[in-house]
């Protein structure tokens, strides 16, 4: 079930979450100018989040995947220290995974966002997707109310997602904390609420940034992954 999820969400970025030719993770151009998304999001704040938080995380992936290997390519540990090499890269997964979380996470992010038009307004949900939504939550704006209100509950910094559980056969709403991928679901719409994603504009009320941000969600992004994991 979580290596289903897991592939899914790593099709998802697979355009976007590219490599160079030296074999490092870079940071993806954003599908839009940074302006795009006003008033909804303000460009200092898109500026900033891509091209510090984001640029952040790739440059910590890549230095922490360089140390892991390496770890794993140098000459055995001395007899002395037989298991040292081991426990160095197990206090790397904590850096891989909040690094490599974040790095996954925005570049879902920035696909699952859209300039205001036909595309990101409710009315777009009139596929398989709108279908979901209206059996699992009755609604788009229901949808909407339930996602806003659990996304609003994360203490600290996380991020809400609207996921296809391929378990239950349903779209359901949940939290992940810090910079965790969503592992459990196959993510359909994801939002950032780290205070990065809105402090600038919105301080700290966190529910009119939720308000605000549906306003330049791009449903038809969404449509696309949820066709893509209901094929399976």
């Amino acid at each position: 079930m979580l290596t289903l999820a897991r592939t899914s969400a790593l099709r998802s970025v697979r355009a976007l979450s590219v490599r160079a030719n030296a074999g490092l993770h870079t940071l993806p151009d954003l599908p839009y100018a940074y302006n795009a998304l006003e008033p909804y999001i303000s460009a200092e704040i898109m500026t900033l989040h891509h091209t510090k938080h984001h640029a952040a995380y790739v440059a910590g992936l890549n230095a922490a995947e360089a140390s892991y290997s390496a770890l794993s390519t140098s000459p055995s540990s001395p007899p002395s220290s037989p298991t040292a090499a081991i426990k160095s890269q197990i206090a790397l997964q904590a850096a891989l995974k909040f690094n490599g979380g974040g790095h996954i996470n925005h570049s879902l992010f920035w696909a699952n966002l859209a300039p205001p038009s036909p595309s990101t307004s409710a009315s777009a949900l009139t596929g398989k997707l709108g279908e979901a939504v209206e059996r699992d939550f009755g609604g788009v704006e229901e949808m909407k109310k339930v996602f806003n209100q659990r996304t609003a509950g994360v203490q600290g910094s996380g991020w809400g997602w609207l996921g296809w559980s391929k378990e239950t056969g349903k779209l359901e709403v949940v939290t992940t904390a810090n910079q965790d991928p969503l592992l459990s679901h196959t993510p359909i719409i994801g939002i950032d609420i780290w205070e990065h994603a809105f402090y600038l504009q919105y301080k700290n009320v966190k529910p009119d940034y939720l308000n605000a941000i549906w306003n330049v969600v791009n449903f038809a992004e969404a449509e696309r992954r949820f066709v893509e994991a209901t094929k399976a």
